[in-house]
């Protein structure tokens, strides 16, 4: 099975919290009703269900690898302007200048070669249109990952290797915008998009490790059982825990946009 592959699981580990970030990201783009849009990776579907709400397209396609993350996708959203399908971001099934803009949420860093997955999104897009995307700040400012991995390494020092921190160099703002330069696009800008991420206790942040989607989750379930008791304690001691049982953690995204020529 695909490490991205089970919207079910995919929704209570960071899926509930992509989605405040899609909104902020969606008005931060302020882009002008009736713009034909292409979300690329489009997971459950986050990034598409802001752009119905706050951009008012006239078309949208959401795209990605995973049948089960666009059969998810489609169930939960009924309305006529948006389509999900299968397809490859490195090999878009669209014919050249077919949309006004391009996003993607949370997906370049995945992709095998991030600088073809951004060249076809620049293809796809008319001259003069948006090509747009959002990666998790995972060398800090992604803070549930963050403190994870922290705890992961202090008990076993492999565990730095699948650390996103460290494996994901294009989620650094000189890098992404390097990025985009390296891609002709122009009028580039890059920001942080930060969010609240509140547990209601120990075990709302825990659980969501136990389903495998991602790089954390599938180390957990790699471990033996008293290995990962281990680590659930170090985490329980070492998070940041108020007073009534809650933990209080940010979110941080860094968005980039730019303007095909």
């Amino acid at each position: 099975m695909s490490m991205w592959e089970r919207g079910d699981a995919y929704e209570p580990y960071v899926g509930r919290w992509s989605r405040f970030v899609a909104r902020e990201f969606v008005g931060w783009l302020d882009v002008s009703p009736g713009q034909s849009w292409l979300d690329v990776g489009c997971g459950t579907g986050a990034l598409c269900a802001a752009i119905l709400e706050l951009a008012e397209p006239t078309s949208l396609i959401g795209v990605d690898a995973s049948d089960d993350y666009a059969a998810y996708a489609r169930e939960r959203t009924t309305d006529a302007r948006v389509e999900f399908r299968l397809g490859d971001a490195l090999g878009l099934p669209f014919s050249e200048a077919s949309f006004d803009l391009s996003v993607s949420g949370l997906v370049l860093n995945f992709l095998p070669d991030p600088r073809r997955g951004l060249a076809e999104m620049a293809r796809v897009t008319q001259p003069e249109g948006i090509v747009a995307v959002y990666v998790w700040d995972y060398a800090g400012g992604m803070q549930m990952l963050r403190c994870f991995f922290d705890a992961a390494a202090a008990l076993d020092p492999a565990a730095s290797e699948l650390d996103e921190g460290r494996r994901f160099p294009i989620c650094r703002p000189d890098a992404l915008e390097q990025l985009f330069t390296d891609g002709g696009l122009t009028d580039i800008e890059v920001r942080a998009i930060e969010v609240p991420t509140v547990f209601a206790d120990f075990d709302d942040f825990w659980s969501p490790f136990l389903g495998g989607q991602g790089p954390a989750p599938s180390y957990v379930t790699s471990l033996s059982e008293d290995q990962r008791t281990a680590l659930r304690e170090r985490l329980r001691e070492t998070l940041p825990t108020q007073s009534d049982g809650s933990i209080h953690l940010i979110a941080r995204a860094w968005a980039a946009r730019g303007q095909r020529t």
